[in-house]
């Protein structure tokens, strides 16, 4: 199949740190190279990442102006030498956590003349070459917005839940921090039967959306003590489990204390640098865990298959989780929604 190659494209660019994205024309790489994939976007989630990457969350960023996002979904245009795995009028989900095929360089793109740096896989732009192992193959009729949220949000909540805190039938869970990676690990605890499941967060919106998920108690944490409400919601019950999605320290180290003696404390997002969790490490020598999450150890070239055939019989709950779309244009007033709980779930952009 041979489609047309375009050879400029929209994008929305971080320029600068704490600053919003720019969006304009850039132009593509001429030719695609080893392992690289041009695709063009449909759809793309936006991440609590990305609004960690623009505030600068992880240490100045040294490789600025770049594109951002990592979650879509797309047409294969073209490939370059070496690609197996996908091939022309493909679709394809968009992943940050590596697949299968080759990795490729990054691309390099140019803006106003000079390079536009991206990584192995952006979504902020209409047009993207991407590394053959951020493509998994999907059916050209799945759903735009479903297929995406198959880059992070699903394949993390759902891998957190599976590999990182390998939740078992009847254990209690607290998920502090309920957007979009939050409310799929509700939706995935409640598939292995936890008990009971409690969601934290500051928005009740985003509360309403984790109680259709399957928690059975919602604590909104700007009013209410989230460390009282979360012992008078176990009662008698001791917590196994304690997911962090806020990266901030206080809440990591509630979780530690909140936990019984063998509990499991997973951490999903990131504190800001220089932003340090102080604990009391007596308990890790005898059976308390502090995990570290990447991504829920996602393998997207299987995990996406198995999670898309669940949702095809009907066992998961994924439209639910799209709040609102907006253009590739309003996507800084789309950031803003997010930050201010305006959108329950997930944020599209629809290209």
């Amino acid at each position: 199949m041979t489609l047309k190659r375009p050879i400029s494209t929209k994008a929305a660019i971080l320029v600068a740190q704490k600053e919003p994205l720019v969006v304009d024309t850039i132009e593509l790489p001429k030719s695609l190279d080893i392992g690289q994939v041009l695709v063009e976007l449909q759809s793309s989630g936006i991440c609590g990442s990305q609004l960690g990457e623009i505030d600068g969350v992880k240490g100045t960023d040294r490789f600025l102006p770049h594109l951002m996002g990592h979650e879509g979904f797309a047409r294969v245009i073209a490939v370059g030498p070496g690609v197996r795995h996908v091939a022309p009028g493909n679709h394809v989900v968009l992943h940050w956590r590596p697949g299968a095929g080759m990795q490729s360089n990054p691309p390099k793109y140019l803006w106003r003349g000079k390079t536009l740096n991206a990584g192995w896989v952006t979504t902020f732009n209409r047009h993207a070459v991407v590394s053959e192992n951020r493509c998994t193959k999907v059916a050209a009729n799945t759903d735009p917005d479903v297929a995406a949220l198959f880059g992070c949000a699903v394949t993390t909540g759902f891998g957190v839940v599976e590999n990182n805190a390998r939740l078992k039938m009847g254990e209690a869970v607290v998920v502090f921090g309920a957007g979009g990676i939050g409310l799929n690990i509700v939706q995935a605890a409640a598939l292995v039967s936890a008990w009971p499941i409690i969601a934290v967060d500051r928005f009740n919106s985003r509360l309403e959306l984790a109680r259709k998920m399957g928690a059975r108690y919602c604590i909104n944490s700007s009013q209410d003590d989230a460390e009282n409400a979360i012992r008078q919601a176990l009662g008698e019950k001791e917590l196994d489990v304690f997911i962090d999605n806020t990266g901030l320290p206080e809440v990591i180290e509630l979780g530690y204390q909140l936990t019984h003696r063998q509990g499991r404390v997973i951490l999903v997002g990131v504190p800001r640098q220089g932003n340090n969790v102080s604990l009391y490490s007596l308990p890790l020598h005898f059976g308390k865990q502090l995990i570290g999450s990447q991504g829920g150890e996602a393998q997207p070239q299987n995990d996406i298959p198995r999670y898309l055939r669940l949702q095809q019989e009907g066992k998961l709950q994924l439209e639910q989780l799209v709040s609102a779309h907006y253009s590739l244009e309003k996507i800084n007033t789309a950031i803003n929604a997010m930050r201010d709980g305006d959108t329950a779930g997930r944020v599209m952009i629809r290209f």
